[in-house]
């Protein structure tokens, strides 16, 4: 057995390791990440809602079977946390939302319920912003989730209580969404691998906030290996999302290591995510993308650029309008529960009603149109690299970036708006903090981005890396 001080910077798949040849118990792993979680997460804010004793009667329920000889699952005795925006049966679920701030579920998302089926322990629900909509984790119900490498700055948005957590050395794997950035964001500005599934890859059913052509529902890990675990876990059909894939998902972990000599990869040129970003961060992210020449894969020798105007416009619109039909426009029939909304919350769904027809319909037709010059720029290439964002973590006492979103999310956003999938991997430090990666690639093609994902973790083994003891102990 590990000491009690390195058991919480253990990966998910030795975390199974041991519970399976038991070493150690599932309760014993998660009674020490509660523990962690109550005497460290007062100055990150990354929990609203922790599972306590719950949480330790699934661990024990995972021993016992193991104790009885049942198989375990992939997850066995390996502790989860779940972005607040998903259900979770008899465990409050907010949304982040003051409106539904002692929402107790009677059933599970299909996400919890898979994680549970594959032997995973439900730790605790992370911090998000109300429904996922803001680009910092900060709402009414909680206090602000900040950095784990500098408390005075973001941790990012939406599923930034998820990034935090895992920084923090809070366990081992996380449940988080993205329709813009939300996984990628918070991953690259709090050191950790996130991962964007293509569109319906993972079936959406069960939680708040879920828009009709963008969220994707993806693993957050320190350990690649890990968010491959997850992702099957999570993957596959359910006849209760018409949107989702129908055909059974590849073996995500069979070829992890297969590496990817041959693939051919571009360099995406966004010049306005460029004309917003710090040249610093540029230079770091641009020098890690060139290692990829050492993994046998075949860098284009000039940059790709994208034509993406107006693409963050037509997002706007299909995502906030999609929102208020799913969500807002009930809670606007009710001013007082209106009322209790974020500011930002109520400006999303007011300006959604302003929205025509005719403007939602051209907002479709130039997502077609970009989707169809991806295709095209994929035909020359397997996977794309730029950064996930081109600054470090913000300060939050200074934040001046709300009229500036659109850049904010310009490497992110587009590949969304497409449907295709991508990873955010850590691959630097500037100025003590964390910049990440983004590794793109084509509809399904999540095999394929987690194996340059892992070439680029055993090159720059990130999971190694934590935040600095003394702000742990602040």
């Amino acid at each position: 057995m590990t000491d009690a001080e390195d058991i919480h910077w253990l990966p998910a798949w030795r975390l199974r390791e041991l519970v399976v040849s038991r070493k150690t118990s599932a309760e014993e792993i998660t009674a020490r990440l509660l523990e962690r979680i109550s005497r460290l997460d007062r100055r990150i804010n990354a929990f609203l809602t922790l599972a306590g004793d719950v949480a330790i009667a699934e661990a024990r329920a995972v021993d016992r079977a193991i104790a009885e000889g049942r198989t375990p699952g992939p997850l066995a005795g390996v502790p989860v946390t779940i972005k607040d925006q998903f259900f979770t049966k008899g465990l409050r679920t907010t949304g982040g939302s003051k409106v539904f701030e002692d929402h107790i579920p009677e059933e599970d998302s299909v996400y919890v319920a898979r994680i549970r089926a594959a032997g995973g322990v439900i730790l605790g629900k992370t911090n998000t912003p109300e429904f996922g909509m803001y680009w910092r984790t900060v709402g009414l119900i909680s206090g602000e989730c900040r950095n784990p490498w500098e408390h005075r700055r973001t941790a990012g948005g939406s599923s930034g209580g998820a990034a935090a957590a895992l920084a923090m050395g809070f366990g081992p794997l996380a449940l988080g969404s993205d329709a813009g950035g939300s996984i990628r964001l918070p991953s690259a500005q709090c050191g950790i691998f996130g991962m964007l599934p293509s569109f319906g890859r993972v079936p959406r059913h069960g939680g708040f906030g879920s828009t009709m052509f963008f969220s994707s529902i993806g693993p957050m890990a320190r350990d690649v290996r890990d968010a491959a675990t997850l992702l099957q876990v999570l993957a596959g059909p359910m006849p209760q999302d018409p949107f989702c894939r129908t055909d059974a998902p590849p073996d995500y972990l069979a070829a992890l290591d297969a590496g990817i000599k041959g693939v051919r990869v571009a360099w995406w040129d966004n010049t306005v995510a460029e004309g917003f970003s710090a040249p610093e961060v540029l230079s770091v992210v641009r020098a890690s993308a060139e290692m990829i020449g050492t993994f046998g894969a075949r860098l284009a020798p000039e940059p790709l650029r994208l034509d993406t105007d107006g693409v963050d416009e037509a997002w706007r619109i299909l995502d906030f309008v999609d929102r208020r039909a799913n969500l807002g426009e009930e809670l606007e029939r009710d001013p007082l529960r209106f009322a209790q909304l974020t500011p930002y919350a109520q400006t999303r769904f007011e300006w959604a009603a302003g929205v025509s027809g005719t403007e939602y319909s051209r907002a479709i037709l130039r997502r077609a149109r970009f989707i169809r010059s991806l295709e095209a720029a994929f035909g020359d290439y397997d996977l794309l690299l730029a950064p996930t964002i081109g600054i470090t973590a913000p300060v939050i006492e200074t934040d001046n970036m709300t009229q500036r979103i659109p850049a904010l999310v310009s490497y992110t956003l587009p590949i969304n708006f497409a449907g295709y999938c991508a990873a955010s991997v850590p691959c630097g430090f500037v100025g003590g903090l964390p910049v990440g990666l983004q590794i793109i690639g084509r509809p399904n093609e999540e095999a394929l981005v987690l194996r340059a994902a892992r070439q680029f973790e055993l090159a720059f083994p990130w999971r190694d890396m934590h935040p600095p003891e003394h702000l742990e102990a602040a």
